[in-house]
């Protein structure tokens, strides 16, 4: 049976970073056993888009897996239909290249990828661990190709099924779904993100280049009945109930790529045992307001990585979940209450909306919002 020090479950974005993170830190690669469900030519022409902080940026420049094809965000424009009051964030404030940037999952992938090979980590792959043994010494993964590995600790990041029920056990429901596509506007503004709250939901346009003259990456959540009718409308019906939605700050929405939907909930109880920890998605499942889940799990990643390059034992694990307490409350927290609180109908919407325009006028609020956004709770 192979031996490692650390098995990773899940070869998605947190779980490459993960790896690579380890071998930047000393950690040798042929201890490291990355395992995943899916060949990488899946995930590679994977076209989801996602947003990465500038801090995501520094960590990905770390490993080697920055520059990748992006678009950078200048401003986010923060607002809510219907009220008065919007807030604006800026990254001259803030003295930085952008506050974000836009990709896609495949090309995030591809990036990791690479530095993988160049630190020499062999990905597993197609293989899934089907369950997983735990004794004082090691834990034991086997997997569904019929092979068993044994490693001092595991780690949860993405992939693997053990855990899935107790997680699934646990999660919120917000009744909600979001609808995913790609538009053009008549009048775009380059570099600029919006996050705009809607009775039902946020709706967030990200600016993103494209061959396909498509500007914006869209997600826009609404309740579940709602996004099946908007699935099931012609392009010029879903581009004039988008613009209905949003508003008329960038002209008149003038094309749609195909459109997708798929549930929100809210996992923000992560497993862990003596050996085994989850991070990423694996531990946290949030909204998609603000655009925190992918970059909580690479500020997981770090932290993991610094511990289990001193030393791959129970303690690190223990170590690790009191280092990462406080970013994932105040993230989880924040997402939460934005997608609840502003979804809401109720008269309070008013004061919602002029809680915007205060932040807009008060620097440091606006300024630590957008820091907690861009690098966690440190």
């Amino acid at each position: 049976m192979n031996q490692f020090d650390v098995a990773i479950c899940g070869a998605g974005p947190v779980g490459m970073a993960l790896a690579a993170l380890l071998a930047k830190r000393g950690v040798a690669p042929a201890r490291i056993a990355l395992i995943d469900a899916k060949p990488l030519a899946a995930a590679i022409t994977d076209p989801r888009s996602i947003a990465l902080s500038y801090g995501s940026r520094m960590l990905l420049e770390e490993i080697g897996a920055w520059p990748l094809p992006s678009t950078p965000i200048h401003q986010i424009h923060v607002s809510r239909r219907g009220h008065f009051g919007r807030s604006m964030m800026d990254r001259d404030e803030h003295k930085l290249p952008a506050l974000g940037y836009v990709t896609r999952y495949g090309e995030l992938v591809a990036a990791l990828a690479a530095a993988c090979e160049r630190f020499g980590i062999e990905a597993i792959r197609p293989a899934r661990a089907s369950s997983i043994d735990e004794d004082d010494d090691r834990v034991v993964l086997h997997l569904d190709d019929g092979r068993d590995l044994a490693a001092s600790l595991a780690v949860q990041a993405e992939g693997g099924v053990f855990g899935q029920q107790e997680r699934r056990a646990r999660q919120r429901d917000y009744e909600q779904s979001a609808v995913i596509a790609r538009v053009s506007a008549s009048t775009p503004i380059a570099h600029r993100a919006y996050e705009r709250f809607t009775d039902e939901g946020p709706l967030a346009l990200l600016p993103q280049d494209g061959a396909d003259g498509l500007q914006y990456a869209l997600v826009w959540c609404m309740r579940p009945d709602r996004a099946q009718a908007v699935l099931g409308l012609d392009d010029d019906a879903f581009l004039a109930r988008l613009g209905e939605a949003f508003g008329s700050r960038l002209g008149r929405f003038t094309r749609a790529s195909s459109r997708a939907a798929f549930p929100l909930g809210l996992n923000a109880e992560p497993r862990a045992t003596s050996r085994t920890v989850a991070i990423g998605n694996a531990a946290q499942t949030l909204h998609p307001v603000a655009g925190q889940g992918l970059n909580l799990g690479l500020r997981d990643a770090a932290v993991l990585a610094r511990l289990l390059a001193r030393e791959t034992s129970p303690a690190a694990l223990a170590g690790f979940g009191a280092a990462r307490e406080t970013d994932r409350a105040t993230t989880v927290t924040l997402t939460d209450a934005m997608a609840r609180v502003f979804a809401d109908t109720g008269p309070a919407q008013a004061l919602l909306g002029l809680s915007l325009g205060v932040l807009d006028a008060v620097a440091p609020a606006r300024m630590l919002l957008a820091e907690l956004m861009m690098f966690g709770r440190r």
